[in-house]
């Protein structure tokens, strides 16, 4: 199966946007995938994630904040952030990325209740 973005797996925020690719919703029983572009400068929120992620850059690099200790990551580099962990990604330049987790994560960000994130369901 192949799997390839519409207009309706698309979610902009003001700080990226993300391109949802494999998930349970369009076949993909145990992992959710999506693409997501930051521009230089800009930052996500601090938030949790109940499952394990990995956040592979393929061009630009960030920092990314996991409870409270921050690292660069760029292309041919994997930054994996553990399930539960607090965590904050902020691009230093123009940066693309692929991100992978386990389906059917919730995540809780700026105290409201945990949700699902909509690219990834």
């Amino acid at each position: 199966m192949i799997v390839t973005t519409t207009e309706d797996r698309i979610t902009a925020t003001p700080n990226a946007t993300m391109y949802g690719l494999a998930a349970p919703s369009v076949g993909s029983a145990e992992l959710s995938t999506w693409r997501v572009r930051m521009p230089a400068g800009n930052a996500g929120p601090e938030h949790v994630v109940d499952r394990e992620q990995v956040f592979m850059p393929v061009s630009g690099s960030v920092e990314i904040t996991v409870d409270g200790v921050a690292e660069v990551c760029g292309p041919g580099q994997a930054a994996v952030l553990p399930a539960g962990s607090t965590r904050r990604i902020a691009a230093l330049e123009d940066v693309e990325a692929l991100v992978a987790m386990p389906a059917g994560a919730t995540v809780t960000a700026d105290g409201r209740e945990p949700g699902p994130l909509p690219w990834a369901v």
